[in-house]
């Protein structure tokens, strides 16, 4: 399909006939599970956060409907108010429609920067509660991942976005082939299943909950607000980009004080990319150093090094869903149950 041709194509394909699925939400302990997706179904794509140009989606738009999926192209693609993808109306206006719209099945945020903070509370969940569908995304997204789970208890899907996709399928590199197939893999229903390498720095042990998490200074700016995740039993997992250690151990001392490392089933550490620290002011501990000093009265199981963040491999993960961690000496490994 050429590329000048692919968005008057999507806008069509939006108004056509769609397959029917009368799938039912399935409730997953103490969470509920949006209807998995089949070919024919409908992802729509809006930008809640920063902004996107039309021609930047069209590579995962590709993709997407090769897998047989139908593409609704959201009115904010394309826009832009300075960092965002619209105005905060424009935005909130385009997540509404895609929240309230039957016939999308599954959102995919086209990139992550910042501003859904600044919407999430204009949007109106009645028609999303009622007739659950997925929300797909990660960083910024975390924002929404966190309010499902606060509010809703709904399970969204925490991967890459339409700015992480190839622009030519063909020269990808095989892992980030795999870790965007692995949205397919979650949106349809697979049983998700992950390993992590060993690391020294690794706790010992076996953990089931709910999955929950995220950016992690999103995560800290959401505390005492509406949003706020509860992580009591549960997994956590959590990642970040462009921090100061200085900053990430503000940020673990923030879970810390709110308590919300004290109760946790298990921890998972993914990429955490770090500024260069100034030499007048070296931090002096590493990541690893950081974190194992907030959890070290603690005694689940801890996994460093795990594929999730902002890096290639950069999995799909299926927030407020059951999991098992079991962390061993041989490695990590996170499964679905």
């Amino acid at each position: 399909m050429k590329r000048k041709k692919f968005i008057a194509s999507a806008v069509a394909m939006a108004s056509a006939p769609f397959l029917q699925i009368n799938a039912r939400t399935a409730i997953n302990n103490t969470g509920t599970i949006p209807p998995y997706l089949k070919p024919g179904d409908m992802i729509g794509i809006t930008s809640p956060a920063g902004y996107t140009t039309r021609e930047g989606i069209i590579p995962a738009a590709t993709v997407l409907q090769q897998w047989g999926y139908k593409i609704r192209v959201g009115f904010t693609i394309g826009k832009r108010d300075h960092t965002f993808g619209g105005t905060d109306a424009e935005r909130l206006s385009d997540m509404q429609a895609m929240l309230d719209d039957p016939q999308v099945k599954a959102i995919m945020c086209a990139r992550g920067g910042y501003g859904s903070v600044r919407i999430v509370d204009g949007l109106n969940w009645d028609k999303f509660k009622a007739k659950p569908k997925w929300i797909i995304g990660f960083s910024d997204i975390t924002v929404l991942h966190a309010h499902l789970q606060k509010n809703m208890g709904i399970a969204s899907i925490h991967s890459k976005m339409c700015n992480s996709f190839p622009d030519i399928w063909a020269n990808a590199d095989p892992l980030q082939k795999d870790t965007i197939e692995s949205i397919h893999r979650a949106l349809s229903g697979e049983r998700m299943e992950y390993k992590a390498p060993f690391s020294n720095y690794n706790r010992t042990g076996i953990a089931k909950g709910l999955l929950v998490g995220g950016n992690l200074k999103t995560l800290e700016s959401l505390a005492g607000s509406a949003s706020d995740i509860e992580t009591g039993g549960k997994i956590l997992f959590v990642e970040d980009t462009g921090e100061y250690l200085y900053s990430v151990d503000r940020m673990f001392w923030n879970l810390k004080r709110t308590g919300k490392l004290s109760r946790l089933a298990g921890l998972i550490v993914g990429g955490i990319k770090v500024k260069q620290d100034d030499p007048s002011e070296y931090f002096g501990q590493t990541i690893y150093d950081i974190i194992m000093d907030k959890v070290k009265g603690y005694n689940y199981p801890v996994s460093f090094d795990f594929p999730v963040g902002h890096q290639i491999d950069n999995f799909a993960l299926k927030c407020g869903v059951m999991h098992e961690l079991s962390v061993q000496p041989a490695g990590s490994n996170l499964k679905e149950i």
